[in-house]
């Protein structure tokens, strides 16, 4: 090849550079400075009356209720599997059972590992009049044939399903929110309804009721989702009581839709953070028996969407760790080799707080602290959590 062709090409390449930056800087002025806010309505007495009417238990006489919550195997989101799980059984209003899909653990994301109770398969051999309620995180595929069949089935057999995230995705593609009213993660609201036409988007709530399918916004509404199924199932002083342990000030299902959307310092923040990868350092968290999961669900899930740091598990012996409420948890590579995190001068460690709220609030502060409100912002905006006020 000649000098003038490499030339060519070179000049070509650039050309082609060139655009793509002017594309995406078109793109990324596009995208409005901030998501403004909005004024939800108020949520009646009424529509709370069919909030939990919609999630009742099956009639008297059926006995304790049974909560299974699925997941795959090779990545299911880690507040959306654990945090339901977490407060159901803190509550102890009904069995709750981890379900996968396959044999072994299954690998949350953005971190964590976790044994779950049993297989869809093995699930149905010891329960074959189905679940009452099914929980249905988000997950990295939508469209898992083993989920989509057994969610027809369970549903098939009266249960309730209950999407949190994006796990609407999954339910919508099991065919479960044809012409029903519901809510998804703001990040992928466009591609639900796109998908699923339908669909009757219900804006600023953060908890949509319709015909036996329960969906909710972004991660932290597992929170007042899981606390609305416990009212549901054991009563308002019950779930008054569990909402005072998790640091929850109300359990209002309002929502600010307004709040939450892709803005120009969003994108900006993601792109400077990713640049920086000469900048990043890791942060530890410590598996230690009785920790509480959603907590550390909340904390791991927060410092691994900053696009400046990871996390990294460890424990003081190899194996799992049991968390407060049952859930065993696979510990890090380095369980073995180490007692104690703290000595390692490359990595930062973390601890929950006495509640889940006040380990995220806390969080987002040490954050906003290391990396600038701007990134403790776009893991709230991640999380779809409302920052400085209380969680509905």
């Amino acid at each position: 090849m000649s000098m003038r062709h490499v030339a060519q090409g070179g000049v070509a390449l650039l050309a082609l550079l060139v655009l793509g930056m002017a594309g995406f800087g078109a793109w990324l002025l596009a995208l409005p400075r901030d998501t403004g806010n909005g004024t939800p309505a108020a949520v009646t007495p009424a529509e709370t009356r069919a909030i939990l009417g919609g999630l009742a238990p099956r009639g008297a006489g059926h006995g304790r209720p049974i909560v299974a919550v699925v997941g795959i195997n090779d990545a299911t989101e880690v507040t959306d599997y654990l945090t339901p799980t977490g407060i159901l059984r803190r509550a102890d209003i009904a069995d709750v059972v981890l379900l996968a899909t396959e044999p072994g653990p299954v690998k949350l994301y953005p971190v964590l590992t976790v044994e779950p109770d049993a297989t869809l398969a093995e699930f149905d051999a010891r329960a074959p009049e189905g679940a009452d309620y099914v929980i249905v995180p988000a997950m990295s595929r939508d469209d898992d044939p083993a989920v989509l069949a057994w969610l027809r089935s369970q549903a098939g057999k009266g249960a309730t399903i209950v999407a949190v995230c994006a796990g609407a995705k999954v339910v919508a593609a099991a065919g479960l929110l044809e012409g029903r009213r519901a809510t998804t993660h703001w990040y992928y609201l466009d591609e639900l309804l796109e998908r699923e036409p339908s669909i009757r988007h219900v804006p600023d709530r953060r908890l949509v009721v319709d015909r036996g399918v329960a969906t909710t916004t972004g991660i932290t509404a597992s929170l007042p989702a899981m606390l609305g199924l416990v009212e549901a199932i054991g009563g308002r002083d019950k779930a008054r009581r569990v909402a005072d342990g998790l640091g929850v000030d109300s359990l209002d299902a309002s929502h600010d839709s307004a709040a939450f959307g892709l803005t120009r310092e969003f994108a900006t923040t993601v792109l400077s953070n990713r640049l920086a990868f000469w900048n990043r350092e890791t942060v530890g968290v410590e598996l230690r028996p009785g920790i509480d999961e959603v907590s550390l669900a909340l904390l791991a899930d927060a410092w691994s969407r900053t696009y400046r740091s990871s996390v990294d598990t460890f424990s003081a012996s190899a194996g799992t760790v049991v968390s407060r409420n049952g859930v065993r948890i696979v510990a890090g590579r380095e369980a073995a080799a180490s007692t104690s995190g703290a000595s390692r001068p490359d990595r930062l460690l973390v601890r929950p707080g006495p509640t889940p709220t006040s380990t995220l609030d806390d969080t987002l502060a040490s954050i906003g602290m290391r990396y600038g409100d701007r990134t403790a912002q776009l893991v709230a905006m991640q999380l779809e959590y409302p920052r400085q006020r209380a969680l509905p």
